[in-house]
């Protein structure tokens, strides 16, 4: 099964988080591969890190570089497009070894968006996929062959954020 989760709106990694727990809560296993968010610790860390007994049945692999193109980002793109082509193989891995049951491309979207990666090489990947296996494609704008290939899309619109009254990431709830 394929799931999309994208749109403005914020909720699209919490949502997938959300997706991880409830998997691994019927004693299956669940694997993230973050494509743009870059070494900070998040709460989803400190929260495997306080909670060993998901020791390998819960993972989150951080291949990002960090944010591309804003915030001070100051790293070359190239060195962005290879960290997400890494990922994106890694993740490739991951789906064709069998050990996860749900693999979460968290942000993949945007780094097609950014063409840090092909969408193709995505939906390459994505053949062939056993129905008992879960892949979330998530972040802002999914590319339409995504949505179509996908068996539940959802998007997160954004209504009213914090950030529109000049606040900055809020620890907690965006990390």
């Amino acid at each position: 099964m394929i799931i999309v989760f994208t749109g403005n709106g914020k909720g699209k990694t919490t949502a997938s988080l959300g997706q991880m727990m409830r998997l691994v809560g019927q004693d299956r296993k669940a694997i993230m591969f973050q494509f743009i968010k870059g070494p900070w610790i998040s709460g989803e860390d400190k929260f495997l890190e306080k909670n060993s007994q998901f020791k390998g049945t819960w993972e989150i692999h951080k291949g990002g570089k960090g944010f591309v193109g804003i915030l001070g980002d100051t790293l070359p793109f190239q060195e962005h497009k290879e960290a997400a082509q890494e990922t994106l193989k890694n993740a490739k891995n991951a789906i064709q070894s069998g050990t996860w049951d749900l693999i979460v491309l968290d942000e993949v979207n945007v780094a097609v968006d950014l063409t840090l990666i092909e969408a193709p090489r995505v939906m390459e990947m994505l053949q062939d996929l056993p129905m008992e296996r879960f892949v979330i494609l998530s972040g802002r704008n999914a590319p339409q062959e995504f949505i179509d290939r996908a068996d539940l899309a959802t998007e997160m619109r954004e209504l009213k954020h914090p950030y529109q009254n000049g606040e900055l990431a809020l620890k907690g709830v965006e990390f």
